[in-house]
């Protein structure tokens, strides 16, 4: 008797254990058609060429997965799909493929053999499509035109206006995002959470928003998630949840408190009581630091340098006209509500700048690089000077490859890219290493780069080729670590947005993507620099150079 009972209990646990290994979540079944859809997209020769509105195709299958209750289920709906899309020729070209050196740590198609809801028939058709692969023009994917490592995507169809609480739309957006991402940025490897954890965490937050807000925050989170300040994106919802209404201050991120650093419009700032170094320590009852917490998954960037740079938007500006804030001036808290404006009401002018060079005291050269127009001329004004200060943090246009030429023994490697190949996606291929500077050293002082977190893409770009010089010494703090080239795409609706198409690197292989420029002397900021208006870079810059 309690052999038949035990039998009957083995019986019955062996019934659930794999009733449960059996059971499909939502998020495994949508996770699962996010990354068929996309292999397909990409990989498939009669839907990579266009033969099929691939979208459509979504919508078509999203009930039968819906439906779906085991992974064999589920897996023949995969596979009747497959062959629904006609005969797959054998590729030629692709084996030619296998001798070519890639950069793979951004490859990832390990799921066609290991998911659990991927039957061997399935499997064994995955890894024939991959072998037998779209190779030439493609409908989704391009190099741009005169630039063949530049990617674009190409007709997407925006579905402008579509019915935000319709799912399958939604899914679409995720789906399409997360593939671009998946097959196409070049710094994948670098996110800090797993590319396919993103997926899964994301697909709950599109699947059941509440409302269009939500849906529109939770494209802003999954664009924030690649963590890269090249990103942007900023839909209607977004923009009204954020705020349009400005304290008429600028300020800065310092250990955890923003610090007033300059004025928008001084009548209005006089009016609420507002001073340069006013240090803020609250809003509306909660700290500084426990807002930029709840708020840094909307705010990119691909350091928290940046991230903190970019968050003036996220912390002070909001939906009403007007905010309680704590402020600490001289030592002494005061708590006290301020207004808030439009942007337009400040009628603010940024100060251009127009000094491009001068000596300052001690003889160092100090150049505004951005604003020279004429090197010959700058150069040959600052040639007996002890050293020259290249101000990085204020460049707007591109000029450093002329002036290597004066600072430079030899042409020196100083960069190579990275980009996305169109016949392999999800493989990456390198560029040869770019060269700058010239034979003859033309200028022997001492050379200072300044950088900080402002820096971003050009202004990276410049200092890397800035610092193949003979005696070049960069001084600051962490710069962006968006360094390469930008690839615009739309979001489903139509919303804009953006990532970083070609990784930049070192010609030793170390990557600025995230990490930002090499910096070889770091400043940081401190409060008390900040409430007095120091340039801290530049007082260290010249105290090193005095050294």
């Amino acid at each position: 008797m309690k052999n038949l009972l035990l039998t009957i209990v083995l019986t019955i646990s062996f019934f659930h254990s794999n009733f449960a290994q059996n059971k499909l979540s939502e998020t495994e079944k949508f996770a699962t058609t996010a990354k068929i859809w996309g292999f397909l997209k990409y990989y498939h020769p009669n839907v990579a060429n266009g033969e099929y509105n691939w979208d459509e195709q979504l919508f078509k299958v999203l009930p039968k997965v819906k439906s779906a209750s085991n992974p064999n289920e589920l897996s023949l709906i995969y596979l009747d799909w497959i062959n629904s899309l006609g005969k797959i020729e054998k590729c030629k070209k692709c084996g030619s493929q296998r001798s070519v050196q890639y950069f793979d740590k951004n490859f990832n198609l390990s799921w066609i053999n290991t998911s659990r809801l991927i039957n061997p028939e399935l499997s064994e058709k995955l890894n024939y499509i991959e072998k037998n692969r779209h190779q030439g023009k493609k409908k989704y994917v391009a190099y741009y035109s005169g630039k063949p490592k530049m990617t674009h995507i190409t007709n997407e169809k925006d579905h402008i206006g579509f019915n935000w609480q319709d799912v399958k739309f939604r899914l679409l957006s995720l789906f399409r995002y997360w593939n671009i991402v998946e097959y196409f940025f070049p710094s994948k490897y670098q996110i800090d959470t797993e590319w396919d954890e993103v997926l899964k965490k994301m697909i709950p937050k599109f699947l059941n928003a509440n409302s269009e807000t939500d849906f529109h925050l939770s494209m802003n989170e999954l664009a924030v998630s690649i963590d890269d300040s090249h990103v942007r994106l900023n839909t209607n919802k977004t923009y009204l949840y954020f705020g349009h209404f400005y304290l008429p201050v600028q300020f800065k991120l310092i250990d955890n408190k923003a610090i007033i650093t300059g004025i928008y419009n001084d009548s209005l700032a006089k009016l609420n009581d507002l001073k340069i170094g006013d240090i803020i320590t609250k809003a509306n009852g909660k700290t500084i630091e426990s807002i930029f917490n709840e708020e840094e998954k909307y705010i990119s960037g691909s350091n928290i340098s940046r991230k903190k740079f970019n968050a003036s938007y996220y912390l002070l500006n909001g939906p009403t006209d007007s905010i309680r804030i704590e402020i600490l001036r001289k030592g002494k808290a005061t708590t006290k509500s301020v207004k808030r404006y439009l942007f337009k009401d400040f009628k603010y002018k940024k100060n251009e700048i127009t000094e491009t060079y001068k000596i300052l005291d001690g003889n160092i050269g100090y150049i505004n690089i951005g604003a020279i127009k004429n090197i010959p001329e700058t150069m040959k004004a600052l040639e007996k000077t002890k050293a020259i200060i290249f101000d990085i943090r204020k460049t707007t246009q591109f000029t450093p490859w002329n002036f290597t030429n004066y600072i430079t023994s030899q042409s020196r490697d100083f960069y190579k890219g990275l980009y996305p190949d169109l016949n392999y996606p999800g493989k990456f291929l390198w560029t040869k290493p770019y060269k700058s500077g010239n034979k003859k050293l033309k200028y022997k002082g001492k050379v200072i780069l300044l950088v900080d977190e402002s820096c971003q893409s050009q202004k990276e770009f410049t200092a890397m080729c800035l610092q193949v010089g003979d005696n070049v010494t960069t001084i600051g703090r962490q710069t962006s670590g968006a360094d390469g080239n930008v690839v615009p795409f739309n979001m489903v609706g139509g919303y804009k947005t953006q990532i970083t198409g070609v990784g930049i690197f070192y010609p030793n292989g170390i990557a600025t993507q995230r990490k930002g420029v090499k910096i070889d002397v770091e400043v940081k900021s401190t409060i008390a620099g900040v409430t007095t208006g120091k340039d801290e870079i530049l007082e260290k810059a010249i105290q090193y150079i005095n050294e």
